[in-house]
């Protein structure tokens, strides 16, 4: 049965997929969503990663962007067992010692459930301001990936030399508590699939329709062993907005709605596909109309993912 995460609401406010109640939400709201999550079985909660955001894409994108390192170790004190993703975290906006840090912290402070989700960014006036480098952004995140490597595992002294990184004789304690933190690549083009496939622990596709993803999937597999690299590697999906049972309002056209047996069906596609976790996302009017469908979810649709 393929796992299944989430994106959380609140803490990202993008107009393509943030609802309209999420604007008035708390803190209370973020927190009651995840412990749900946690309790339903939910394989991940994860958080999205921006600096800031220029005035002309704020109308599109919202300037709500929580910190995912801030938010993800709140929300591991208040969670038992769910992990904890950057989906994804823009790591070419920071040095990757800094980035370190952080998540070396965040995965202590959790116990071991960080799943450290990057990608390369796409706004240039966050590049600009933080003095990064916008134009290269692919090859300081190839780059960045392997310096996070030897950074992230178990060597309290790690060491890099690279391009643009190099360090040596530098202590950073705590160490993470996984010996391995996963690194899930996220991106769709051509080359975040390249980056997937040579560098990462998993693939988080972007925006990939059902109709594209086997091709993409057997593109990641022939460059992972092209390259030699004989670990396993998760796919990832992100479904189309689920809405479990007959919804009284408009849901919208891509919505996959009704009976849980027929959801499951639908996502039982995925796994046909080779694809190892799904990430799912709710349609709602409301904090509490959210958690219903999460834990409709978890007792009604995922015991028959793998049917």
């Amino acid at each position: 049965m393929p796992a299944y995460g989430m994106q959380l609401p609140i803490q990202s406010q993008s107009t393509m997929y943030a609802e309209p109640w999420e604007a008035a939400a708390t803190v209370d709201d973020l927190a009651d969503i995840a412990r749900t999550a946690d309790r339903a079985g939910f394989d991940y909660i994860a958080s999205c990663d921006h600096v800031a955001i220029p005035r002309r894409l704020a109308d599109a994108m919202s300037t709500v962007w929580y910190d995912p390192v801030a938010t993800l170790s709140f929300l591991a004190g208040i969670t038992t067992r769910v992990r904890l993703m950057s989906h994804v975290a823009v790591v070419g906006l920071r040095h990757p010692l800094v980035t370190a840090k952080q998540y070396a912290t965040l995965d202590h402070l959790s116990g071991g459930r960080l799943i450290l989700g990057v990608g390369a960014g796409h706004v240039r006036e966050e590049f600009d301001a933080v003095g990064a480098d916008f134009a290269g952004r692919g090859g300081v995140l190839d780059e960045t990936v392997d310096a996070l490597r030897a950074a992230l595992g178990p060597e309290e002294y790690p060491e890099f030399a690279g391009e643009r990184f190099a360090f040596s004789g530098l202590g950073q304690r705590p160490r993470p508590a996984q010996d391995r933190v996963p690194i899930w690549v996220g991106g769709s083009s051509p080359a975040a699939v390249r980056r997937a496939a040579v560098r990462g622990d998993g693939w988080l596709p972007q925006g990939d329709p059902r109709d594209r993803l086997p091709a993409q999937i057997a593109k990641v597999r022939a460059l992972r062993e092209a390259a030699g690299v004989e670990e396993p590697i998760v796919i990832g999906a992100i479904a189309e907005p689920l809405y479990v049972g007959e919804a009284s309002w408009g849901v919208g056209r891509r919505t996959v709605a009704g009976k849980p047996d027929e959801i499951a069906e639908s996502l039982r596609a995925y796994a046909a596909m080779g694809v190892d976790q799904i990430q799912v996302r709710f349609r709602s009017r409301s904090r509490t109309e959210l958690t219903d469908q999460i834990a409709a979810f978890a007792a009604d649709v995922a015991p028959h993912l793998d049917e």
